[in-house]
């Protein structure tokens, strides 16, 4: 019997990267899963290509394959009328929702924090912050009446320092943090448990692109990705360049499980030993 048997998860960002690692991982403890993704390929800003209708395809393909019972809806996380659209569907399916993992999310092409724009610092804002709002206010009805649940969000490790020309992606993964702290403070009496995992880099297209490798290399006009990944090992004591969506995925099974039922108000890094440079 895997570890989430008979749970439902709600998950959002489901196309590719971490949300379809989230989806295969936690469907393969036992869980139904929910999937929502909006599979906008071009939002202004964004300097790398959103989850396509492809993607998604091929993520209910792969649940399919190692017998995953699910359902998957389009909807955009800035609306909570589309969330709430979304966990009906998975409540009609199968009952309702006992986990739900915050996971969409967008960075947007490097800008100073005195070149941003109001459209640029509320695209991020209201996908990586609001959206994460969105969805937990949508899944606390049925976690209320049940008087369980787990909320996990994705924070980042940009949501424990600053970095240069990333500062509302920055501060919507602080925001991150102190929303989930609130909602387990608030929540805790129904038997809700709310916690966060920062990963550092990622094995995604989030990071693979010429802007974000800008992050790690500012000195250098166009940097390479062997450029960027010689500075993202030194970030690292444990010397990798980034991590897979798999590590994050064990992280929020784990927070999950019944192994992590007094577990709440929590910051858990995927950082490969980088908190060790972090104060935060």
């Amino acid at each position: 019997m895997g570890k989430l048997e008979g749970k439902t998860v709600f998950i959002t960002g489901g196309a590719r990267g971490q949300g379809r690692s989230h989806a295969l991982t936690l469907g393969g403890e036992g869980a139904n899963i929910v999937m929502m993704d909006n599979l906008v390929v071009d939002v202004p800003f964004q300097a790398y290509p959103g989850g396509s209708p492809e993607q998604y395809e091929e993520t209910q393909q792969l649940l399919e394959k190692i017998g995953v019972k699910f359902v998957a809806t389009t909807g955009d996380v800035r609306s909570p009328e589309d969330l709430r659209a979304a966990v009906e569907l998975g409540r009609s399916e199968f009952g309702s929702i006992d986990i739900a993992v915050a996971n969409a999310g967008i960075l947007l092409a490097l800008m100073a924090t005195g070149e941003i724009t109001p459209e640029y610092w509320s695209s991020t804002i209201d996908t990586n912050l609001t959206g994460v709002f969105n969805t937990i206010q949508a899944v606390l009805p049925d976690m209320i009446a049940q008087k369980s649940g787990r909320i996990i969000a994705t924070s980042s490790m940009g949501g424990r320092a600053g970095y240069a020309h990333a500062a509302a992606y920055c501060a919507s993964k602080w925001g991150v943090i102190g929303l989930i702290k609130s909602v387990a403070n608030e929540y805790g009496k129904y038997g809700i448990n709310a916690n966060a995992v920062c990963p550092t880099n990622v094995n995604s297209p989030m990071l693979h692109n010429e802007q974000a490798y800008g992050l790690f290399v500012p000195d250098v006009e166009h940097p390479s990705r062997e450029q960027a990944e010689e500075r993202m090992m030194a970030m690292h004591p444990l010397g990798i360049p980034y991590v897979e969506p798999e590590d994050i995925s064990q992280a929020i099974l784990f927070l999950a499980s019944d192994a992590a039922r007094y577990i709440s108000a929590e910051v858990l890094t995927v950082s490969a030993g980088m908190m060790a440079m972090n104060a935060g």
